[in-house]
C-alpha cells in the first residue's frame, strides 16, 4: 500500500504553478480518487488478514481470493497519480531522473527500514525469550539485507520478513524509468492509441509470465515482483499522459466507468479455484476438533484486527513516518 505515496506534488517552492499544474495537482488528490484508493486497501488488508481468520473467507465468496486486483489497481494507480504530478516537471527538465528516484525512493525507504528493523527487534526478543516468532521460517536472517536494500522483487529468493514490501522494491524500479517513460508518451500524437499501447504492454507480460514462468502475471512469485508491477506502472502512465491529452470525453469516461464496474461485479461470480462449500468442511472440522477458543471469539478477534491495523498505520505515518520525511524534505529540495 505504499504506492499511495506517489500522490505528492511536486515541490511547490521550486517552481511557479501554471493553471495546468494545478489542476494535474486537484486531478490526484481527493473525491473518488481517494474514495477509490480506500476500497482497494480496505481489499488488500482483508486479503491479507484472510489468511489468519478462523475460517477460509474466500469460501464465503471467490472475491475474497482477489486481493491481487487492488495491489494491481495500486500499481497502475501510481504510473497515474506520477504521470498527473510531475509529468510537466520532467518534460521541462525541472528535474532531472536522479532526482526524481532520489525523491521517490527517499519516500518509501526510511518507513520500510523502520518497519524491517521493529521485525527485526521482536524477533531477537521472541527468541530471546524462548518463543518462535509465528512462522519462524519466514524470518531467515540471511533474507534480511535483501529485503533492506528493497532488491527482493528483482528475482533474489526472500519470501519472508515484510512479504508485502515486494511492492516497493518493484516501484523502485519503475521510479527509476518513469521521466524516460513520460518523454516516449509525450511523443504519441493521438490520445487514444496510449491505452491501447498500455494494454499491449500488459498483454506481453501476460505472456511472458505465461511461457517464462508457467504462471499468470498475477500469480507470480513475490521475488518476481518486478515483472508484475512494471507493466501495469506503464498503463498507469499511459492513461495519465492520455488524460493530459484530454481523453476521453466526460461522456465517454462514464460509460467507461459503469461499464467496467458491470465487468467487475459479474467477473466474481466467476470461481477462481474450485473451492468446496464451507458448511461441508470447515464447520464440522472445527465441531470435531478442540478450539482453545469459541468460533465466535475468534471471528471477534480477528475482526477486531482491521481498525487496530488501520490505526496503527495512520500513527506510523503521523508520528514516525512523517516527522522523518519533514526532516529529509529541505535536503532533497536542494
Amino acid at each position: 500500500m505504499a504506492v499511495s505515496s506517489s500522490a505528492s506534488p511536486p515541490d511547490s517552492s521550486a517552481t511557479v504553478e501554471t493553471p495546468v499544474m494545478a489542476r494535474a495537482r486537484r486531478a490526484v488528490r481527493g473525491g473518488a480518487l481517494d474514495f477509490l484508493r480506500f476500497l482497494a486497501s480496505l481489499l488488500i488488508v482483508l486479503y491479507h488478514f484472510g489468511a489468519e481468520s478462523p475460517l477460509r473467507i474466500e469460501r464465503f465468496h471467490q472475491v475474497f481470493s482477489r486481493g491481487f486486483l487492488a495491489t494491481d489497481f495500486f500499481l497502475i494507480l501510481s504510473g497515474y497519480v506520477l504521470g498527473r504530478a510531475y509529468g510537466a516537471s520532467t518534460l521541462s527538465g525541472h528535474i532531472t531522473p536522479g532526482r526524481f528516484w532520489v525523491r521517490r525512493a527517499a519516500r518509501v525507504w526510511p518507513g520500510h527500514l523502520m518497519v524491517l528493523a521493529a521485525m527485526a527487534v521482536l524477533v531477537l526478543i521472541l527468541n530471546a525469550i524462548g518463543t518462535d516468532a509465528h512462522k519462524p521460517s519466514r524470518f531467515a536472517w540471511d533474507q534480511l539485507p535483501v529485503q533492506a536494500l528493497l532488491v527482493h522483487a528483482w528475482g533474489f529468493p526472500s519470501d519472508g520478513w515484510n512479504l508485502p514490501s515486494w511492492s516497493l522494491s518493484a516501484l523502485i524500479v519503475c521510479y527509476a524509468i518513469f521521466p524516460f517513460l513520460w518523454k516516449a508518451a509525450d511523443r504519441v500524437r493521438h490520445a487514444v492509441v496510449l491505452p491501447l499501447v498500455g494494454a499491449a504492454v500488459v498483454l506481453v507480460f501476460e505472456a511472458i509470465a505465461h511461457y517464462g514462468f508457467d504462471q499468470a502475471l498475477a500469480d507470480l512469485r513475490l521475488q518476481f515482483g518486478v515483472v508484475r508491477a512494471l507493466p501495469l506502472f506503464v498503463l498507469g502512465v499511459c492513461l495519465a499522459r492520455a488524460v493530459e491529452m484530454d481523453w476521453p470525453s466526460e461522456k465517454a469516461a462514464r460509460v467507461l466507468l459503469y461499464g467496467g464496474v458491470v465487468v467487475l461485479v459479474g467477473w466474481q461470480t466467476l470461481d477462481r479455484y474450485a473451492l468446496p462449500d464451507v458448511l461441508w468442511f470447515d464447520l464440522p472440522s472445527l465441531a470435531a476438533n478442540t478450539v482453545p477458543i469459541g468460533i465466535g471469539w475468534q471471528w471477534l478477534m480477528w475482526l477486531a484486527g482491521f481498525p487496530l491495523a488501520y490505526g496503527g498505520a495512520w500513527l506510523f505515518h503521523t508520528y514516525v513516518d512523517q516527522p522523518v520525511q519533514d526532516r529529509l524534505a529541505p535536503w532533497l529540495r536542494r
